[in-house]
């Protein structure tokens, strides 16, 4: 698995550089936050990689940080959310400014991302503040799971007064995705 890389960068395009480590050319795909403020051709680079391979070949992706590499991880085991999609999403900024941006409901961040349409920015919404640790410690499991179902049915495009009223007419005691489900259902109607 190739983890890390530092070299020099022998060309780019949007998207993507090719690094030279040791006479080998990496091409590694980017961000666009990343790809556009790369360093001048010839210049060090050092990359923190994540190698996905599948039927049609191997694909290198990479980051300026160890943090931004790992947050791209947990982005694409998200059901649904491709390589490319995890990879803007991951390169928009440092995961702890996208995890304040998720606890404040502050979703603007994935417009514009291609492949990320409402119904699934809601849906990695709902992953990634059931990801979040910092701060959920200090509520308990029924009001974490109030808020997400909150934040949930706000981003498919219910207002925030009728996902209330609706999620404190459903038992107590629920997961998330039940309050959701059940909530859709009296929206629904």
């Amino acid at each position: 698995m190739i983890a890390y890389l530092a070299g020099k960068i022998v060309a780019k395009k949007e998207g993507l550089a090719i690094v030279a480590v040791n006479g080998v050319g990496y091409e590694v795909i980017l961000p666009a936050k990343i790809a556009d403020n790369l360093p001048a051709m010839g210049k060090d680079l050092v990359l923190f990689c994540h190698l996905e391979s599948n039927e049609r070949g191997m694909k290198l992706y990479g980051f300026n940080t160890f943090e931004q590499l790992e947050f791209f991880k947990v982005i694409r085991g998200i059901q649904g959310v491709g390589p490319r999609a995890a990879l803007e999403i991951a390169g928009l900024g440092q995961p702890q400014d996208i995890q304040d941006k998720i606890k404040k409901g502050d979703l603007s961040f994935l417009n514009g991302i291609a492949g990320i349409g409402q119904k699934k920015a809601a849906k990695i919404i709902l992953e990634l503040s059931g990801q979040i640790t910092t701060g959920a410690s200090k509520k308990s499991k029924t009001a974490l799971a109030e808020d997400e179902a909150s934040l949930a049915l706000i981003n498919l495009g219910f207002p925030r007064g009728r996902a209330q009223e609706v999620l404190a007419q459903l038992p107590k005691g629920l997961d998330t995705q039940t309050k959701i489900t059940q909530a859709l259902q009296i929206l629904g109607k």
